[in-house]
């Protein structure tokens, strides 16, 4: 949902598939947008196809994933790291290294079983926050496009949830 919504941001309306992702180049701005298809452990292989396609270094690839081990809207974001039991960012630096920023969005750990969780959909009152969390984590992405990992950082880090 963040991607699509950066990609919204930039006019980006035109997708296609290959290497196991939705792909899309913005050629004016040099940045890539990829929504990867594959299964989430194997999620590491198309961010490694894509990212050599286009000779874009680890520390230029930003991935955004959900995080149980967060509350639900809570937004973090660091320069690179371990994947914290997360088998999709397990499965990219099994592929390019931890050497690369990334985004986290809460989704909060359930009770209950937390494959359905993360596959479910959002209860009504999650449903209602996620536009000002998609956009906070989007403005996230903006400020680190810009070149200014630190106040993306910053941004990120800072950001209160509604909830």
């Amino acid at each position: 949902m963040v991607v699509d919504e950066v990609a919204r941001r930039y006019g980006i309306d035109r997708w296609k598939r290959k290497d196991s992702a939705a792909q899309a180049f913005d050629s004016r701005r040099g940045i890539v947008f990829v929504k990867p298809a594959s299964f989430m452990n194997l999620s590491g292989t198309p961010v490694r196809l894509i990212s050599s396609w286009y000779r874009v270094p680890p520390g230029e690839v930003l991935v955004i994933s959900d995080d149980l081990d967060l509350p639900f809207g809570k937004l973090r974001m660091r320069r690179s790291g371990g994947h914290g039991g997360h088998n999709g960012l397990r499965s990219v630096i099994a592929t390019i290294g931890e050497d690369f920023p990334r985004i986290r969005v809460g989704v909060g750990r359930p009770e209950f079983d937390s494959v359905d969780h993360v596959l479910g959909e959002f209860v009504a009152d999650e449903r209602q926050a996620l536009p000002e969390i998609i956009a906070a984590a989007a403005g996230g992405v903006e400020r680190w496009l810009d070149g200014n990992v630190e106040a993306a950082m910053r941004f990120v880090n800072s950001w209160a949830s509604p909830q």
